[in-house]
């Protein structure tokens, strides 16, 4: 497609966004959930049951539990893994949108090559398709910086105001948002620090860049917007401490404590101490965890290997294109554009913080680095078509003669077709291959080890039909201990009660997810055995066991049917036994 006018480049957008929602949209609860996602998912049922909601950082950012809240409440959606993801692919969907707010900093070609980028990344089609924050904090990070130099293009303050509670989302979506700003940060005094070196090569007088030009810049801004450098000064502090409180205010609301925000609302006089909880108690908490716990104390290099190998599969032909972005755009006559130059080093220092800053090792975590290297890679992908295109005359009617005639394939315009073709094949193909999968080979690739076999829905469908007409007790896991090693207890939980309330119900709880967010929909009445002890005369219907337990279980059941299970990706497997007369009648009653 010929890009010749912002006529044509904004259809191109929305058509591509249209095309980013519905890959993320179809079969979108196809997947069973991750281990995560029903870890998360079940303390989101819990608050929408119940009512009570309280910031814990181990789970990450309030903004899924808030939200998530109002969709299950939506007449006929409900709570299912389709409405479970529905924001984040929503908002993963829409986020090629944003490429358009860069179009003063970014030509035609370049402005489509983004927002295809941003739609068709493997990383982030598949964890916009999974109930995590690692999508929501990107995008709405990107957001908030493009509607930032959208308001410094335009002259325009009052996009601050979105701008700043985009970001603000950001903060409530996971604790990394302040990685994101410290990158922020980082990559400006890298981008100032080029400017300098930039100046100081070409023989122009720092000390005049320093004082004198950005001093007239400032003071054309503040100028343009205020009439006069006085009142512009004093338009610029009022905006941007409107904005910050804006930012703060939706930090604020997402943080609360509920139900006591809601009581807060109608005696005003708690606010203050609901705000300081939102506020300092959550950053409290936050900092006790993730920067003074131990969450961060693990070797560098496993954690470096690890995300590179995710970056080289799921993320290659970004990473080789943000570099030609970066080469191409500082052969430019006045050097790389500050946006480019921003997003690339950006990118750099997230490739080399987020090892540090994640607790274990995981596919997602390279999100954090594709949504900055997609400028650099739009760049590259745009300099590289201008390539192809200028090789060839696309426009007269001997087009193809032009095309199959060897001399006009020089060695550039060769390497150049053929980045753009493997580009195509290859984002395609890894989409393809990794949707909706659970295999050992893909781990550590796309997919993080913790996800189990998606044929486990089909038994858990049998597993709400009986639980939906059984009296008493539905499930049953049968407490145990892991071969390798004794003192890893599973399944069994001493106080099922304690689960009724926003806490964890300990290691040995976890390691039934994400079955307990599909049993908890199913209204299932839920038990377990201490390791090793018999299951008793009268099982329930269900029971679910450990691989290792197999035998063990089937010899005290009679009339009950086995479903085998891959639970994760490496040798973890679990047994589900449904009484085969309970179905039946389950079924008839159905």
């Amino acid at each position: 497609m010929r890009l010749d006018g912002r006529r044509r480049t904004l259809p191109a957008v929305l058509v591509i966004t249209v095309l980013a929602l519905l890959a993320r949209l179809v079969g979108l609860g196809g997947r069973i959930f991750h281990w995560d996602e029903g870890r998360v998912g079940y303390w989101i049922l819990r608050y929408h049951e119940t009512g009570e909601f309280a910031y814990r950082p181990i789970v990450h950012g309030p903004f899924l539990f808030v939200v998530n809240d109002w969709v299950f409440a939506i007449p006929g959606l409900g709570a299912s893994d389709f409405s479970a993801r529905l924001v984040v692919a929503l908002v993963g969907g829409f986020l090629p949108l944003t490429a358009w707010l860069l179009r003063d900093r970014l030509d035609d070609a370049e402005v489509v090559a983004l927002a295809v980028v941003l739609a068709a990344n493997p990383l982030l089609v598949y964890y916009s398709r999974f109930m995590r924050n690692d999508v929501l904090v990107g995008a709405f990070a990107f957001a908030a910086l493009a509607l930032f130099v959208r308001a410094l293009d335009r002259s325009d303050a009052r996009l601050l105001y979105p701008a700043a509670a985009v970001f603000g989302l950001a903060f409530t979506t996971k604790e990394s948002a302040v990685v994101y700003l410290l990158c922020y940060l980082g990559a400006g005094a890298l981008l100032v620090d080029h400017r300098l070196f930039r100046a100081s090569h070409e023989g122009r007088s720092v000390r005049r860049l320093v004082t004198r030009d950005w001093r007239t810049a400032v003071a054309y801004r503040l100028q343009s917007w205020g009439g006069s450098i006085p009142r512009g000064l004093g338009l610029a502090l009022g905006h941007t401490v409107a904005a910050v409180a804006v930012f703060f205010a939706v930090v604020a609301f997402f943080y609360a404590p509920r139900p006591e925000l809601w009581n807060a609302l109608a005696a005003p006089s708690q606010l203050p101490g609901v705000v300081e909880t939102a506020t300092v108690g959550s950053w409290k908490d936050f900092y006790g965890l993730w920067i003074g716990g131990s969450h961060q104390n693990h070797d560098y290099l496993p954690f470096v290997y690890d995300f590179l190998e995710t970056a080289l599969y799921g993320a290659f032909f970004v990473f080789l294109f943000a570099v030609v972005g970066v080469v191409a755009d500082g052969y430019d006559d006045d050097g790389s554009r500050p946006l480019v130059a921003f997003a690339a080093y950006w990118g750099a220092v997230s490739v080399i913080g987020y090892p540090i800053a994640t607790d274990i090792r995981a596919p997602w975590a390279v999100v954090h680095a594709v949504v900055p290297l997609a400028v650099p890679a739009a760049v590259g992908i745009a300099a590289t078509a201008r390539q192809v295109r200028s090789s060839f005359d696309w426009t007269g009617d001997d087009a193809l003669d032009t095309l199959t005639t060897a001399a006009a394939w020089t060695p550039r315009t060769a390497v150049a077709a053929l980045l753009l073709s493997a580009a195509v094949v290859g984002v395609v193909g890894a989409n393809v291959t990794y949707t909706n999968a659970a295999s050992e080979e893909r781990a550590g690739e796309v997919i993080q080890w913790a996800q189990p076999e998606n044929d486990l829905k089909e038994t858990l469908e049998l597993v709400r039909i009986v639980s939906h007409t059984n009296e008493g007790t539905d499930v049953l896991f049968v407490g145990t201990h892991s071969p390798n090693n004794p003192s890893d207890v599973r399944f069994y939980v001493k106080n099922e009660s304690s689960l009724l309330q926003p806490r964890p119900g300990g290691p040995s709880w976890h390691t039934r997810l994400p079955l307990p967010w599909y049993l908890e929909r199913y209204g299932a009445n839920v038990t377990s055995t201490a390791p090793n002890a018999s299951i008793g005369s009268n099982p329930p219907p269900v029971v679910v066991a450990a691989e290792w337990d197999e035998d063990r279980v089937a010899r005290q059941l009679s009339g009950y049917e086995r479903h085998r299970h891959d639970f994760r990706l490496w040798s973890d497997e679990i047994v589900i036994f449904i009484d085969e007369s309970a179905l039946e009648r389950a079924r008839a009653s159905d």
